[in-house]
């Protein structure tokens, strides 16, 4: 092991600028059908269903900014050593459901960098927080992604 240098280790804490975005009820109503979502408060578009501010705070980029397996490049994480990213988990709190004309700020925190050893050879994980609130301050949801690189 021992891939992980101090510069590396030095972008824990690092955030990443805020992102306001809008919630619409067509977003919603895009969102529900594209997902199979059969609810109707999910089809009319007057709440959003779990997990559609996934793709809600996903950077847009043009397709030639884009990895070869399709991935945007996340400016908040520093280059690893290792390359071969998967995903480790997912955790999500929800406090408060996301309604149309709810306009959220999702703010991303990189909280942990570390590595084990595995049967193949050394794996550097990393978490990122990302905080969604309401405009006004409140609360609607924190979501902690873990990836990990081989």
């Amino acid at each position: 092991m021992g891939g992980l240098t101090p510069e590396v280790l030095a972008f824990i804490g690092r955030k990443a600028p805020p992102r306001r975005e809008v919630v619409t009820r067509r977003d919603i109503r895009k969102y529900a059908i594209a997902t199979g979502q059969t609810q109707k408060k999910y089809v009319d578009g007057d709440v959003a269903p779990p997990l559609f501010h996934v793709a809600l705070f996903w950077e847009v980029v043009p397709l030639d900014e884009l990895s070869p397996d399709g991935v945007s490049v996340d400016k908040l994480l520093p280059k690893f050593p290792l390359e071969k990213a998967m995903a480790g988990g997912l955790d999500i709190k929800y406090h408060n459901r996301i309604r149309a004309g709810d306009v959220l700020i999702g703010n991303r925190t990189l909280t942990n960098i570390y590595e084990k050893e595995g049967r193949s050879g050394a794996l550097i994980f990393y978490e990122v927080v990302l905080d969604v609130t309401r405009e006004d301050g409140t609360p609607v949801l924190t979501e902690k992604t873990t990836r990990l690189l081989r």
